[in-house]
C-alpha cells in the first residue's frame, strides 16, 4: 500500500550516500507505522542504486554499491518510468509511492512527470512546505497579523525553498489575494545573492515566479537584505548552518514586535540558529521553529519557552494514512494546504504561550489521526476518494484501521468479587 524511494543523491544533511541511502526509505515507513498506525506489512522501503558522486565511497572498498559515477543519462529516466509500471502492476494503481531525498534537479521533473499518473508526492518538496506552512498559521495567532499580510524572506532557494514558497502562495490565494500579490510577498535569497531580474547567475524555471525586479539598494548580504526588505518572517532552508547571525535576528527583532525566525536546515549543526539565540536576542517577542530538536530556553526573567520543532512527521504520516484509506489516485497540493491548517488547529493557546508553534510530538499519534480525518473529508468533498461506501463516521473509520503493535489478551476476564455489606 506504501512504497519510499530514494535514489541516494541528496540525504539531508549528508549528500550523496549511494545505496547507503536506503536507511532513509526504511525509518520514513517506520514513521509511516509509529506516528500512523498503518500496518507495517503494508510498507515497502526501496533504494534504485545508479551509482554515487560520492568519490569517498567509490574508494571505499566495502561499500555495498556500484562502482560508477551517478548515471545522468536517457537510462536512468527509463528505469524509474520502469519502477513506477511496475510498483503499480505490482501492488495496484491506488499504490502511494513517495519520493523521498533525489536530487533538486531531479526531485521537482519527476514530481511533475508522475503526479497526474500515479499516486506519488515529494515529501521533501510537499510536506516540508506543509509542516512550514503550519508553523506559519500557528504564528499568526500570536502576531495576530493574517498570513496574506506576511512578508516572507527565504535563506536558501532549493527544492524545499521553493516547495514552502509554493504553498504559502496557494494558501494567501485561498484568502482572497491574487497571485501577483502572493508572489511579490515572497523573497528567496540563495548562495548567490537576492533572486532578481536579470543577475549574472542562472535562475531555473522553478524559481522564476519568485524572482522580483531588484530593489534601488541591491542587497549582497543576507542581512543587507533583512534590513532592505523588512521581512516580517524569515525562514532558513540553506543547510549551511548559523547564517542567522547575530545582526540578522536583531534586525527581524528591531523591525517586527513578533518575528518569525524558523531555522528549518537539518541535522542540529545545521540549524541557521539555534533556538537559544534566536529568544535570547529578540528577549523573547521571536515566534521560533527549528527542523532540528533544541533543549527549553529560560531567559535572565525567568520566562521558559519551549521551541518548535517543524519536522515533517507531522504531515507525511497522516496524509499517507488518509490516502491509503481513500484510495486515492493523485495527490493534489491542496491536500498539503488542508493538512497544515489541521495541524496548526491542534495547537492550544497555552502551547502558543510556551513558545510552541506546533503540538507535542508525544502526542503524535493523535495528531496524525485528526490529520488524516480532515485531509479524508476533504478527499470526498473534492471527489478526490475512490474508496467506497464513504465512511459515514471517518473518525470512527481510520480508528478502526490503525494498526497497534499491542497484544491482545487471551486470558479471561476477572473481577472482584464485591464486598458484603
Amino acid at each position: 500500500q506504501a512504497v519510499v524511494v530514494t535514489d541516494g543523491e541528496r540525504i539531508l544533511g549528508l549528500g550523496d550516500l549511494g545505496v547507503y541511502g536506503m536507511g532513509i526509505p526504511v525509518g520514513k515507513l517506520c514513521l509511516y507505522t509509529a506516528c500512523a498506525g498503518i500496518h507495517p506489512d503494508k510498507c515497502l522501503p526501496v533504494c534504485i542504486d545508479v551509482g554515487t558522486d560520492n568519490t569517498t565511497l567509490l574508494k571505499d572498498p566495502f561499500y555495498m554499491g556500484l562502482y560508477q559515477k551517478r548515471d545522468r543519462s536517457q537510462l536512468y529516466d527509463d528505469l524509474i518510468d520502469e519502477f513506477m509500471e511496475a510498483i503499480t502492476d505490482r501492488y495496484g494503481q491506488n499504490t502511494l509511492i513517495q519520493f523521498e531525498d533525489f536530487g533538486n534537479h531531479n526531485a521537482f521533473r519527476f514530481l511533475r512527470k508522475y503526479r497526474e499518473k500515479y499516486c506519488t508526492f515529494n515529501d521533501d518538496i510537499q510536506g516540508t512546505a506543509s509542516v512550514a506552512l503550519a508553523g506559519l498559521l500557528a504564528a499568526q495567532k500570536a502576531t495576530g497579523k493574517p498570513l496574506a499580510e506576511q512578508k516572507v524572506l527565504f535563506l536558501g532557494a532549493g527544492e524545499a525553498a521553493l516547495g514552502i514558497a509554493n504553498l504559502i502562495v496557494m494558501a494567501m490565494m485561498e484568502s482572497g489575494v491574487s497571485a501577483e500579490e502572493a508572489y511579490r510577498r515572497i523573497w528567496m535569497f540563495d548562495k548567490y545573492g537576492l533572486l532578481v531580474q536579470g543577475r549574472e547567475q542562472n535562475v531555473d524555471s522553478n524559481q522564476e515566479p519568485f524572482t522580483h525586479q531588484a530593489p534601488e539598494q541591491i542587497p549582497k548580504t543576507f542581512v543587507e537584505a533583512v534590513k532592505v526588505l523588512r521581512p516580517s518572517a524569515i525562514i532558513g532552508v540553506a543547510g549551511a548552518g548559523r547564517l542567522f547571525s547575530e545582526d540578522v535576528i536583531k534586525a527581524m527583532a528591531s523591525i517586527n514586535e513578533r518575528p518569525i525566525i524558523f531555522a528549518l536546515s537539518n541535522p542540529t549543526v545545521k540549524a541557521e540558529c539555534t533556538a537559544e539565540e534566536a529568544y535570547m536576542l529578540t528577549e523573547g517577542r521571536c515566534l521560533f521553529a527549528s527542523g532540528s530538536p533544541f533543549d527549553l530556553v529560560t531567559l535572565k526573567d525567568g520566562r521558559t519557552f519551549k521551541p518548535g520543532q517543524g519536522n515533517n512527521a507531522y504531515i507525511f504520516p497522516g496524509v499517507a494514512l488518509a490516502v491509503i484509506l481513500s484510495s486515492v489516485r493523485h495527490i493534489s497540493d491542496k491536500v498539503f494546504l488542508e493538512a497544515a491548517k489541521a495541524l496548526a488547529e491542534q495547537l492550544t493557546d497555552e502551547e502558543l504561550a510556551q513558545g510552541r508553534l506546533y503540538p507535542p510530538l508525544s502526542n503524535i499519534r493523535e495528531v496524525s489521526i485528526y490529520i488524516a480525518v480532515k485531509v479524508m473529508e476533504f478527499l470526498y468533498a473534492n471527489n478526490m476518494a475512490f474508496h467506497y461506501p464513504e465512511p459515514a463516521d471517518k473518525n470512527r473509520y481510520i480508528r478502526s484501521k490503525v494498526w497497534t503493535y499491542e497484544y491482545e489478551s487471551f486470558m479471561p476476564d476477572v473481577y472482584d468479587w464485591p464486598e458484603s455489606k
